[in-house]
């Protein structure tokens, strides 16, 4: 029986991959057999997971971009493309956090345009260049195309001191559901993952907050915050054949918090 989750042959992009939640995303699409082209910002960190992955025999390649810039954007993807010859799967994880330092009346107009130029303008950059290749592909016969953005449990609950996060992150909640309507006919699924509480460098500062700990981990019926590796599972199914009719979805990962 053909494994359904196997990704032997398969591309995969994921933006903000060489840390955090993209690195447990891109390291688990390696391991399923999927080339992975790694997008970050520092050149530095971008070094040190192509070492570490290709080390295990993963076809890997990463490049320095900043998603909020267009440009880039293009020029990047134009080079994975002529590197491996298509892209199957865009995992649009690169983002900011608000960091709930500043109340919204405070809220500067740097500071908001900021977050939505990386947040939701990088999201737009990076799967308008994925959806016109995988467009071009399924119009000459080969369907086949997996959209994933990294949302947040933040889009769904009120977040004090953090409204210009939440605003980006509920609206590719949105963006997600009418691209699976759009895409659908190209045999192009488009999802979103919502992270709960979870360790990566963007949360650092909280999780040795011992009030936060203390408030927050109660709410956790799995009693753990996540791992960026909690996230290897959901990246591999949304890559795969095994998810060709579950598209339009907001999909939680957090633990059971926002059930509790």
């Amino acid at each position: 029986m053909t494994n359904i989750f196997d990704l032997t042959g398969r591309v995969a992009v994921v933006t903000g991959g060489n840390s955090g939640i993209g690195l447990g995303m891109a390291e688990a699409l390696a391991r399923a057999g999927a080339s992975v082209s790694i997008w970050g910002r520092s050149a530095e960190k971008n070094a040190a997971v192509k070492a570490h992955l290709a080390a295990s025999g993963a076809k890997i390649e990463t490049r320095q971009v900043d998603v909020a810039d267009r440009g880039a954007v293009q020029n990047a993807f134009a080079e994975t493309l002529k590197a491996f010859g298509r892209v199957d799967a865009c995992f649009a994880n690169a983002g900011i956090g608000g960091g709930g330092r500043r109340s919204f009346v405070e809220r500067t107009e740097e500071e908001w345009r900021r977050m939505f130029s990386i947040n939701l303008d990088g999201v737009f950059h990076v799967f308008q260049a994925a959806a016109k290749h995988m467009q071009e592909r399924a119009e000459s016969g080969d369907k086949y195309g997996r959209l994933v953005a990294t949302s947040s449990l933040a889009s769904l609950f009120g977040t004090a001191r953090n409204q210009h996060y939440a605003a980006t992150k509920s609206a590719l909640n949105s963006l997600i559901r009418a691209l699976s309507v759009e895409l659908a006919r190209y045999g192009v699924t488009a999802n979103a993952i919502l992270p709960g509480w979870i360790k990566s460098d963007m949360t650092g500062n909280l999780f040795d907050n011992e009030k936060f700990v203390a408030n927050v981990m109660p709410r956790i019926p799995a009693r753990r915050f996540g791992e960026p590796e909690d996230f290897g599972g959901i990246a591999v199914y949304l890559a795969s054949p095994a998810s060709s009719y579950h598209t339009g979805d907001c999909l939680l990962i957090d633990g059971g918090f926002s059930k509790f």
